[in-house]
């Protein structure tokens, strides 16, 4: 049974993760460039690593959790990388939003050294993360995939192996053409009920029942009405993912005419000085657009 787990990339989601990996009783490594992050962890007893290569060195398996592709290709391929420091056996998983030609890409190179590599994205925001609720989805070897179920059932509540490796972040990218179409949907009802002179809150009270209930309206308006935008996930690692969905969805002869809406709509929002906020202040566009403001309820 696995045991000794490195994590790197301790932001918001992974930071959380990793308390969840130390509290289910594994040993943990951490790396991260931010060192607040890494010091909470060590508080909690975790050991720090000085290192992406230090991380492999002292861990049979290792997850990174990065904010694109080119971070991943350097922590894991770059010098002093976990490449350079793994052993024979070891597994990686890749927690990031990433292309899945990259995952792909990078499973290749660590197959080299008989390291196998799951990627394994996750969905389910900073809530899930910190309650060890996440959807995991996850790409590559199916055996691998089995003896790293332990350590994904101490991250995540939802968890699939979708098929080869790449096909976690195939998921991944469906997932967010999704979320991208829920949260500029919920921004345009809210905005429709308050210009027709009817309460957004009770709108979202009298549809959540229905049709159109999902994890968007379950979760997001509350925060909203109360004027809170802070992230959750940030609204340019959003336009990164509709980057990734429409660069895959190219690849494939795939027209995605929705999404590429949707990826205009967090363009303006990184336009306007909204990069930082959550993914659900696309509402603020919406806003721009209207000349008004959505009311806040008390």
């Amino acid at each position: 049974m696995i045991k000794r787990i490195g994590y790197i990339g301790l932001g918001l989601m992974g930071k959380a993760i990793a308390s969840n990996l130390l509290r289910a009783g594994f040993e943990l490594t951490v790396h991260n460039r931010s060192r607040a992050a890494v010091q909470d962890l060590v508080s909690l007893g975790a050991s720090e690593a000085e290192s992406p290569q230090q991380v492999a060195v002292a861990s049979e398996l290792v997850i990174t959790n990065l904010p694109d592709s080119p971070d991943v290709e350097a922590v894991v391929l770059g010098s002093e990388g976990v490449l350079e420091g793994a052993s024979e056996g070891m597994i990686y998983v890749d927690n990031s939003t990433i292309k899945p030609e990259t995952a792909r890409s990078i499973a290749h190179a660590l197959a080299k050294k008989s390291v196998s590599a799951l990627d394994a994205p996750v969905s389910g925001g900073d809530v899930g993360a910190k309650d060890g609720t996440l959807a995991i989805m996850v790409g590559g070897p199916k055996e691998v995939f089995v003896r790293a179920l332990p350590i994904f059932e101490a991250m995540g509540k939802t968890i699939t192996h979708v098929g080869e490796s790449g096909a976690g972040q195939v998921a991944k990218a469906c997932n967010q053409v999704m979320v991208a179409a829920q949260m500029v949907a919920m921004g345009e009802l809210l905005m429709l009920a308050q210009r027709a002179g009817v309460s957004p809150a009770k709108v979202v009270e009298a549809i959540r029942g229905g049709a159109a209930q999902c994890w968007t309206l379950d979760m997001k308006p509350p925060r909203l009405f109360a004027g809170e935008r802070g992230p959750g996930f940030k609204a340019h690692m959003m336009h990164k993912d509709l980057g990734i969905v429409l660069d895959t969805a190219r690849s494939y002869g795939m027209p995605m005419p929705s999404a590429a809406g949707h990826m205009q709509l967090y363009e303006a929002m990184l336009q306007l000085g909204m990069r930082d906020l959550d993914n659900s202040a696309v509402l603020g566009v919406l806003e721009t657009l209207v000349g008004e403001e959505l009311q806040t309820v008390d």
